[in-house]
């Protein structure tokens, strides 16, 4: 590469990065003009496929992992302890504080990674396998550490189901559940079904008399057995079969009656009775000398869990934007989050499986299962992604477009240069190189050398500069609201339909899954919308589905004796904010990213995931309050707010939108050849 530039009039002496810089000006003058280069004209840029698919089994192997941790572990944590929603929501949020100060370290570390395995591998396979091999051998002891106390919880939950058809223990019950009402009674709710205080004291449960439908306890044909025996519901209960006293006041009582009563306490009793349940086992099995050690010993261990999967997320997740060049990251990000949604697909399967069954072991199942999975992607990531490779081809590629950092960058500084640094005819792209003083091009050199820290970008003299940091500041503020508004629903999904819609938690997984499932359709989809409407409308999209989404759950979705009702209305619901969640994620990733420099892309993801972790850090607690003090469908009041204040602050953003690619020339043999040369030199 020559490194002589002629001037005007005088012969210039450049050092190799200073001619880089030039030669980058160059090619974006080309871009712009058209004008004629070395070589024949390039085909469109286009994302490979099947390398970004490739690179997704590391994320697959996160999001396995959080799929599980998301659904379980506040179950594990119900069935447990008999936490309260802001005490559990404390808990998860305190999984997510770690996170927050892990993920930017860890981004960070990467970017700057040298050595032996990093010379050999790349900077971020090594963070991927380490991280991987050390959460899978700490994760299984999480449940097993819990056994004992599962098992002291179930035996008192137990105990009081086993009273729900005494007069004596349900009219106590009652009295103080109408007299408390919110989640323990919604009064509302059943002046809405001509339900008064009579006829709620008269609800009792009879657990012989099964009403069961073909398929999940919802669909096909209804049977009626009572103590495994089938009965016409005109039948009478005799006394050898049946000791209650009348339900009906009419001097007789028919299976029909009991039915009734059944389906009455499913909808109007149900959700009360499993909120005093765990109450009781907080108070008598956790708060407890025993308890207090049992949760003690459960943090620690999800502690060391969560340090290990906290090493390897930020470089799991940059290594998208590292083999990709940038106006093809929403792409990029769509292929990778399918890649993950493979990932919880898979975890969905293992815990919807299981938890048909009823087993004291399900969570070390779960747990041990979803450690096989990942160690299965593991070996799909080493056997197909080579790290170094694919690095040096995105780099290469980026030179033949004219959109590496160092062609963007010197751009910028002859546009900001002081008059007379540039001719005003930009097309003349030789004119123009010519122009450009060796001033300009340090200016161009320092913006993709130099790691900009949220000082230096906001002190920076630049008016785009700031103007970026601006944007940046309010993409992350959007990003933090809508993991307020989301995840506060997402953390408490598997609680709010056992406890408050009274489902079983197979139902409730499939419910779940159906959405991840159905809404997956729209990843690759959604690449292309963001490249039509533009990275931030489409997000706004997104985020108006959710809210829509929310307002109808909260609306129309309650406890029934159907068990179909409540579950079809929640999935198809959910279903909408599920299209909005892939809408949302594919495109907040690449927004921040696309201000960033390949230095600085694992920082970057950091500081994107600063926005999602702090978030996710206090609205589960947050989220608790409202469904502990208000109602457990108040959740998704709170939900919606959060998600509008999003909506408000990514209207301001400027930055973060790809930019279009000009036609350009292509590289010579000579020219990539140099590039393959400097990456070499860089990894060492």
């Amino acid at each position: 590469m020559d490194d002589n530039i002629n001037g005007v009039g005088d012969s210039i002496k450049m050092s190799p990065e200073d001619a880089a810089a030039v030669k980058a000006s160059d090619d974006v003058a080309a871009a712009a003009g058209g004008g004629e280069g070395e070589g024949e004209p390039r085909k469109p840029l286009r994302l490979d496929y099947a390398q970004t698919f490739k690179v997704g089994f590391a994320f697959a192997i996160i999001m396995i992992f959080w799929t599980a941790y998301d659904f379980v572990v506040p179950l594990l944590l119900e069935h447990a302890y008999g936490l309260s929603n802001t005490v559990r929501g404390l808990i998860m949020g305190l999984d997510n504080l770690l996170s927050l100060f892990m993920l930017p370290l860890f981004g960070k570390l990467s970017d700057n990674a040298k050595g032996k395995l990093v010379k050999k591998y790349g900077r971020r396979t090594p963070f991927i396998v380490i991280g991987t091999l050390a959460s899978v051998i700490l994760m299984v002891f999480v449940p097993v550490s819990t056994l004992g106390q599962q098992e002291k919880a179930m035996e008192k939950e137990n105990y009081y189901l086993a009273q729900l058809d005494e007069d004596k223990f349900m009219n106590e019950r009652l009295t103080e559940f109408w007299e408390k009402g919110g989640n323990y009674a919604d009064r509302d709710y059943m002046a809405m079904n001509n339900i008064d205080r009579e006829q709620f004291l008269a609800i009792r449960y009879d657990a012989n008399f099964t009403a069961t439908k073909a398929f999940l306890g919802m669909l096909g044909d209804t049977t009626y057995k009572y103590n495994g025996e089938e009965v016409a519901l005109d039948a009478e209960v005799s006394d050898l079969a049946y000791t209650l006293d009348d339900w009906n006041g009419d001097g007789t009582l028919t299976y029909d009656d009991i039915r009734i009563s059944n389906e009455n306490y499913d909808k109007f009793a149900a959700t009360g009775m499993n909120t005093w349940i765990s109450d009781q086992i907080y108070e008598q099995v956790t708060n407890t000398a025993a308890g207090h050690k049992s949760i003690v010993i459960y943090m620690v261990i999800l502690l060391l869990v969560l340090i290990a999967m906290a090493t390897f997320r930020s470089p799991a997740v940059a290594l998208m934007p590292d083999v990709t060049p940038k106006p093809l990251r929403s792409q990029g990000n769509a292929v990778i989050n399918l890649c993950g949604g493979v990932g919880g697909a898979i975890a969905f399967l293992i815990y919807t499986v299981v938890l048909f069954g009823e087993r004291l072991e399900n969570y070390v199942i779960i747990f041990a299962s979803v450690a096989g999975g990942m160690l299965l992607l593991l070996a799909g990531f080493l056997a197909f992604v080579r790290e170094k490779k694919m690095v040096d081809r995105c780099h290469e590629i980026c030179k033949e477009y004219g959109i590496a950092d160092e062609d963007e960058a010197a751009a910028e500084a002859a546009d900001e240069a002081p008059e007379g640094n540039v001719l005003a005819d930009e097309d003349a792209a030789e004119e123009r190189k010519e122009e450009i003083s060796p001033e300009v091009l340090e200016m161009a050199k320092a913006k993709t050398r130099k790691l900009r820290s949220p000082k230096e970008w906001w002190e920076a003299k630049s008016g785009s500069e700031r103007a970026k940091f601006i944007s940046f500041l309010l993409i992350l503020g959007s990003i933090f609201m809508w993991f307020m508004g989301y995840n506060a629903v997402s953390s408490n999904l598997s609680v709010y339909t056992t406890k408050a819609l009274n489902l079983d938690a197979g139902v409730a997984s499939i419910i779940s899954g159906i959405s991840m499932g159905i809404s997956a359709i729209a990843f690759i989809p959604v690449g292309y919308m963001a490249a039509k409407l533009g990275r931030r409308k489409t997000i706004m999209i997104g985020l108006a589905m959710a809210i829509v989404s929310f307002l109808l759950i909260y609306a129309f979705v309650k406890p029934d004796s159907n068990a179909l009702v409540p579950a079809a209305l929640f999935a198809l619901f959910y279903l909408i904010s599920g299209f909005g969640l892939i809408i949302i994620n594919v495109n907040t990733l690449p927004m921040v990213v696309e201000l960033s420099t390949d230095s600085t892309v694992g920082q970057y993801t950091g500081y994107y995931y600063v926005a999602t972790m702090s978030a996710q850090a206090v609205t589960p607690m947050f989220a608790g309050l409202v469904m502990d003090n208000i109602s457990d469908r108040g959740l998704f009041i709170y939900s919606a707010i959060f998600i509008a204040l999003s909506i408000i602050l990514m209207a301001f953003v400027k930055h973060g939108d790809s930019k279009p690619v000009g036609k350009g020339k292509k590289l010579t043999k000579e020219e990539k050849r140099q590039i393959r040369l400097e990456a070499l030199d860089n990894a060492d």
